[in-house]
């Protein structure tokens, strides 16, 4: 697959990195295929950069864009540590988009996710999405100091019996008490890696991003397992306000470290010892915002370049007493893990549901072949798989792991209803 370079001079920067982009409808997963989209560095939008259009998959070449030095991500109070451009969408029989202000690090792959609504459904001008910074260079309120362990004695305080991975979570896109910002229905995965990718950089050591991603989910779990908000009188589950959660920005990209980290740790959240909730994990940036006893997240960076795993980062601020937990369910998903990788020589009744589901999405993503869903996983399995992990950014090992197992299930669900719940 050929890449295109673009001049640094275009944005006098001296690095580079990459951006793949995904689109697909609003109705059915389905991938929008001869999309036309347009690249502009978003300082110069007039100056077209790139024009290409998607394969049957939906999906745009690998991508080569100038970005800033790699430096400029590993201290605080340097210049803008990543380039931003605009991303501008347009196939026959959808509303066209346009996302202004993509992301793009030196050495990271950028990851775009352009949703479109077909004509019938929408006949409005241009969609307008703008990313603002990420929350470790732009000025954002910090958060609001909570309990990280919420009561339970109370009558109706806690519904859930059971940690429980969501299948959605519901945004809401402001305050709690703002009653203009709407409301969205999001993935759970994809909700942290968004949040993830709004708040700390792609760059940063492996042990640091799975740190602060933990301590993402294990926050998040707490809003869900609690019922925290819905127990206040509102209808969502969290909120895009810093001061009182994190950092989500509707229909920005996210990177694939980021995303592949999220595949394989969405389960898992932080517990302490006789405490069934997931732990309401705080921090700060620890520069411009000090927080004892919270995670910094330049702290966790420092931590990681020497080395610190992801529990060792996460204990240093929380105390010897965190654990990282599973949760018992993963909401809307037709069958869990068989708690062992399928391979060539692999039999059973898992198989043969994952090749089913394989086949199921192949009628949509149609470069993935058909298999004789027959329980045995053999060397057409295998190639089946391989090209399911290219398409969706996982390791082509042509094994089922974990993510794989996973993805496939997201996936099927996803081409398998009517529409989309955004």
């Amino acid at each position: 697959m050929q890449n295109h370079q673009l001049r640094a001079a275009q944005v006098n920067h001296v690095d580079n990195g990459t951006m793949k982009i995904q689109v697909t409808s609003t109705v059915g997963l389905i991938p929008v295929e001869n999309a036309r989209v347009t690249i502009s560095y978003t300082g110069d939008p007039e100056n077209t950069l790139e024009q290409i259009s998607t394969n049957a998959e939906g999906q745009s070449e690998v991508l080569t864009l100038a970005a800033p030095p790699l430096e400029y991500s590993m201290e605080p109070d340097q210049s803008q540590p990543y380039a931003e451009y605009t991303v501008e969408v347009e196939a026959e029989g959808y509303r066209p988009v346009s996302v202004e202000g993509v992301d793009v690090f030196s050495g990271e792959l950028s990851l775009q996710n352009v949703k479109m609504e077909p004509l019938e459904v929408s006949e409005q001008d241009m969609k307008n999405i703008v990313i603002p910074a990420n929350t470790l260079f732009g000025n954002f309120p910090p958060k609001i100091a909570e309990a990280e362990i919420k009561p339970v004695d109370e009558s109706g305080e806690i519904v859930l019996s059971r940690v429980v991975v969501p299948e959605y979570v519901v945004v809401h896109d402001g305050t709690p008490g703002d009653s203009t910002a709407g409301d969205y229905y999001v993935k759970y995965k994809d909700y942290i890696k968004n949040v993830a990718s709004s708040e700390i950089y792609a760059t940063w050591p492996d042990s640091t991003i799975r740190a602060n991603i933990l301590a993402i989910m294990s926050f998040t779990m707490n809003r869900v397992y609690t019922e925290w908000y819905r127990n206040k009188g509102y209808d969502f589950t969290i909120t895009s306000s810093t001061a009182y959660d994190h950092k989500w920005v509707y229909g920005r990209n996210y990177f694939a470290s980021i995303s592949r980290v999220v595949d394989e740790m969405f389960t898992n959240f932080l517990s302490r010892p006789n405490v069934k909730q997931p732990i309401l994990t705080q921090y700060c940036d620890g520069q411009r915002v000090t927080c004892p006893n919270w995670l910094s997240q330049w702290g966790s960076k420092y931590l990681g370049d020497q080395n610190y795993s992801a529990i060792e980062i996460l204990r240093y601020y929380y105390g010897s007493n965190m654990y990282i937990n599973e949760a018992e369910e993963i909401s809307g998903i037709p069958a869990s893990w068989p708690r062992e990788n399928l391979q060539v020589g692999s039999t059973g009744q898992k198989v043969r549901q994952m090749q089913e589901q394989l086949n199921r999405i192949a009628q949509v993503y149609t470069s993935i072949p058909r298999i004789t869903a027959d329980g045995s996983f053999g060397p057409a399995t295998q190639t089946a798989v391989r090209r399911f992990q290219s398409v969706f950014g996982l390791p082509q090992t042509g094994v089922v792991d974990y993510a794989t197992w996973y993805k496939i299930s997201e996936i099927y669900v996803g081409v398998t209803r009517i529409a989309e719940l955004v």
